[in-house]
């Protein structure tokens, strides 16, 4: 027990704060009530307010509407409560909430990242120079690019989201991941980066043959796209909630693919116009906005709640109030596969999830190509893990102080008020918070970070695809056609690569908006979840390279096929389809398990084919070993000769 804490009458003792959600009844209307106003008599709880009544402009939040839980009179139908929630005058009471002084912050934001994107174009740069910066990027520089790339709308809406529904035991993957950046440090990192190529799939090449660079291009296009594209999906969920008012956006399909056209756009720009140089500028300038939103948050939280931080702790303690006990329970050393975050999930298969991350992934590995030298490139994935240990502790600090403020303090009316508007599920809560919560200018702030953590993950996921198609497919077809690359030309090409990369992840987006299903999984488990379906074959395929003297194009190729339907048999219907019929009863198994799984099949099955080197290619140039630092050594990673 932390300190004293506050019992239910008001009073400071060590009693438990835990006690049972208020009673819902209704509010009657009568019969002949038209359908707009019966809406307002939605539920009133008896006892401790639930939703205490605030201003925001000229609109007054209540009661507006029954959630998916509570109870509804005959006369009160749930179906117009969703029109009511689209309509002008909900959106006028959003807009209200968001004030004018907090839209001329989100526009100085906007201004700003357009404004350093035209700066950096000013520079005239070849492919190398725009796709690796003269690998002449400092360390911590690229240690926080690296942190502000891997974090997503899935951290900033998702972390908080997994502390408010259940505790902190999400945070024990960060464990895998120390191991993973140690592992990719002292393994890929070396190898890949004296490679001298514009990606990491040149190596492939060497060892393997073409067929290799452009089937694990083929397969990072598609991953990356998918991945980035949800990550892209769920950053235009609260922005529907900040412009619309769309409480639930699935549906409103059509204001959510407005809103990722707003985001995915904008990042396409500022990212064509600069390199990767200004994406990592770029990054470290989000970086600090996404801390300082995080920190404004806690401090805010801090401050409504009428409780010191013992006392918090106290309720956060309590039994009861997390799934596997208090909201503060951490590690779970359960066998039981079926859970996601374990100690055996984190120190097995987060480890594989973590190493395909920063290893296989040209959307972070791209950044330990940009360092100074191979032991810079790995120092800022150390630096970066730690950063991001730290940055993740917080969003789930802010969970925590949520569930506080939403879910406890409502059935506590002694110790403080309600809050004025409630969130109607887990993964609302932070954006309710930002939206309604915080004072003028304040607000701004919180939703510039909000942006400036989904643009962070995609303006990288959009240099690292341009990179690819054009290094590993655009240039190699040149070649193989007999068609110089002419300097002029390339200085075109990687902006239109990013263009073009850019408009196909919006679609992917729009996809995932169509396909994600809230009542099966949380954000952060749909993100990771897609990215194991090439993460898996792709790892077993560059251990097998980097770790062994085995493999070969054909048995590369079918390593990645092995590693796609393994993770596709091991989903959750099909798994239990065919779990069903072999042991006679359904198995779950959660999506971390898959890496490990898929990965050691693919590994199995690429090491069956004899390692031999490859012929040179007709059209490649010798690669030279005596080159300045920062150098390219690869034909298509290579400066273009001078005209």
């Amino acid at each position: 027990m932390f300190g004293k804490v506050w019992s239910d009458n008001g009073n400071a003792s060590g009693a438990s704060l835990v006690s049972p959600r208020p009673e819902v009844t209704t509010r009657s209307c009568a019969a002949k009530t038209p359908k707009f106003v019966r809406a307002l008599c939605g539920p009133k709880v008896a006892g401790p307010t639930r939703h205490a009544h605030a201003v925001a402009g000229n609109f007054t939040f209540g009661d507006i509407y029954c959630g998916p839980n509570d109870a509804c009179d005959s006369d009160t139908e749930r179906a117009p409560h969703a029109d009511i929630r689209g309509s002008a005058w909900w959106t006028s009471m959003i807009l209200a909430a968001f004030g004018p002084l907090d839209w001329g912050v989100l526009a100085l934001y906007w201004a700003a990242m357009i404004y350093m994107g035209v700066i950096a174009a000013r520079k005239d740069c070849n492919t190398e120079e725009y796709f690796l910066g003269e690998r002449s990027l400092p360390t911590w520089a690229v240690a926080i690019s690296l942190v502000a790339t891997s974090l997503s709308a899935a951290t900033f809406i998702g972390a908080p989201e997994e502390a408010y529904r259940r505790d902190l035991s999400y945070l024990i993957l960060n464990l895998g991941g120390f191991m993973a950046v140690f592992i990719v440090a002292l393994v890929f990192v070396p190898k890949l980066y004296r490679a001298g190529t514009i990606t990491i799939y040149g190596y492939l090449e060497r060892r393997l043959g073409p067929e290799a660079r452009i089937a694990a291009s083929c397969m990072f296009l598609f991953g990356r796209l998918l991945a980035s594209g949800a990550r892209l999906f769920m950053a235009a969920i609260p922005l529907c909630l900040l412009l619309f008012g769309t409480r639930n956006a699935a549906d409103h399909r059509g204001l959510l693919i407005l809103a990722i056209c707003l985001i995915g756009l904008t990042g396409t720009f500022y990212t064509m116009m600069g390199g990767i140089r200004t994406i990592v500028w770029i990054d470290v300038v989000q970086f600090a906005l996404v801390v300082g939103t995080v920190v404004l948050s806690i401090g805010m939280l801090l401050h409504r709640i009428p409780l010191d931080v013992p006392q918090i702790l106290g309720v956060l303690s309590q039994d009861g109030t997390g799934p596997s006990g208090s909201k503060l329970h951490l590690v779970d050393f359960s066998w039981d596969l079926s859970k996601p975050y374990t100690f055996w999930s984190a120190t097995l298969g987060a480890v594989f999830l973590s190493t395909a991350a920063f290893g296989v992934d040209q959307d972070l590995a791209q950044r330990f190509l940009v360092a100074k030298s191979p032991a810079r490139g790995g120092l800022s994935l150390i630096y970066s893990q730690l950063i991001g240990l730290g940055v993740v502790s917080l969003f789930l600090a802010v969970g925590l102080l949520l569930w506080v403020y939403y879910q406890w303090l409502p059935g506590h009316p002694a110790v403080g008020a309600a809050p004025a508007v409630i969130p109607a599920t887990p993964k609302e809560a932070y954006p309710v918070f930002l939206l309604n919560e915080l004072p003028p200018v304040f607000g701004g702030l919180a939703i510039a970070g909000f942006f400036a953590i989904a643009q962070g993950s995609m303006d990288s996921a959009i240099n690292a695809l341009a990179s690819s198609l054009v290094a590993d497919l655009y240039y190699p077809l040149r070649q193989y056609l007999g068609k110089p690359i002419d300097r002029k030309v390339s200085v075109r090409t990687p902006k239109l690569a990013v263009v073009a990369m850019g408009m196909v992840m919006c679609l992917f987006a729009v996809v995932c908006a169509f396909a994600y299903n809230p009542k099966v999984e949380t954000l952060l488990q749909f993100a990771l979840g897609v990215m194991s379906f090439t993460y898996t074959g792709m790892l077993g395929v560059f251990l097998t390279v980097l770790l062994t003297r085995r493999g070969n194009a054909t048995s590369m190729l079918l390593a990645l096929a092995c590693g796609v339907v393994t993770v596709t048999m091991l989903q959750d219907r099909i798994l239990g389809w065919w779990t069903q019929g072999l042991l006679g009863r359904p198995l779950r198994l959660a999506m971390v398990w898959w890496m490990p799984i898929g990965t050691t099949i693919s590994f199995l099955v690429c090491t069956v084919g004899a390692g031999k080197r490859p012929a040179p290619s007709a059209h490649a140039v010798p690669v030279m070993v005596d080159q300045a630092p920062g150098r390219s050594p690869d034909p298509a990673g290579a400066k273009e000769p001078r005209q």
